[in-house]
C-alpha cells in the first residue's frame, strides 16, 4: 500500500471522508475538462445545426470521464469501508434489486409497440427504459468495483452477479442495433 494512503487510513475519518471527497472533485473537474475539449475540437456549425445531439453526446462524454476518473476515490470509499458489514449487506441487496430492474427493460426493449398514438404516455415510458439499458454500464462498473472490495463471499455473489445482468442487458440493447427485428 503507498505509504501516504495508509498516513491518511490512520488519521480517522475526517482525514478518509476528505481523500474521497478531493478524489470526486478531480474527477468533476476532470470530466469538465473532457466535455470542454470535446466542444473545443467539434466544429461550431455543426454544433448550431445539430444542437440536441451534441448535447447528448457531450452528456456521455461528461457521464464516462466521470464515471473512470471516480475510480480511484470509489475505490478508497470502499476501501474504508471494508469492516462496516452493514453497509456491505445494504450495498449487495440494492445492487441485485437494481440489476433486476434490468430484466423488464430488456424485455421493454424488444416488445412490439404498443397500439395507440405515438405520443401517448406508454410509449414515454419506454423511452425511460431503453435509457435505463443505455445507462447500464455505469451501475455495472460500480457494482465490479464493489465487488472486489467487498469483504464477504456472499457479498461478492451478489455484486459480482449484478455486474454480469447489467452486462447482458447492455450487451442486449448493443445486439438489437445490429441485429435487424
Amino acid at each position: 500500500m503507498i505509504a501516504w494512503f495508509q498516513r491518511i487510513s490512520n488519521k480517522g475519518p475526517a482525514a478518509r471522508v476528505g481523500l474521497v471527497l478531493a478524489g470526486y472533485a478531480i474527477a468533476l473537474l476532470v470530466a469538465i475538462a473532457a466535455v470542454a475539449l470535446h466542444v473545443h475540437l467539434g466544429d461550431p456549425q455543426d454544433r448550431v445545426l445539430s444542437s440536441g445531439m451534441h448535447a447528448f453526446g457531450d452528456a456521455i462524454v461528461f457521464l464516462g470521464v466521470l464515471a473512470l476518473a471516480s475510480v480511484p476515490a470509489t475505490g478508497a470509499a470502499l476501501h474504508f469501508l471494508r469492516p462496516c458489514r452493514a453497509f456491505w449487506r445494504v450495498a449487495s441487496v440494492a445492487a441485485v434489486l437494481f440489476a433486476a430492474t434490468a430484466i423488464p427493460a430488456v424485455m421493454d426493449h424488444f416488445a412490439p409497440p404498443p397500439p395507440g398514438l405515438p405520443g401517448a404516455p406508454l410509449s414515454a415510458g419506454r423511452g425511460l427504459w431503453s435509457l435505463r439499458l443505455l445507462l447500464a454500464p455505469f451501475p455495472g462498473l460500480a457494482f465490479f468495483m464493489a465487488g472486489l472490495f467487498a469483504p464477504a463471499a456472499g457479498f461478492r455473489v451478489a455484486l459480482f452477479g449484478a455486474m454480469a445482468v447489467e452486462a447482458v442487458a447492455f450487451a442486449c440493447l448493443a445486439a438489437g442495433w445490429f441485429i435487424a427485428r
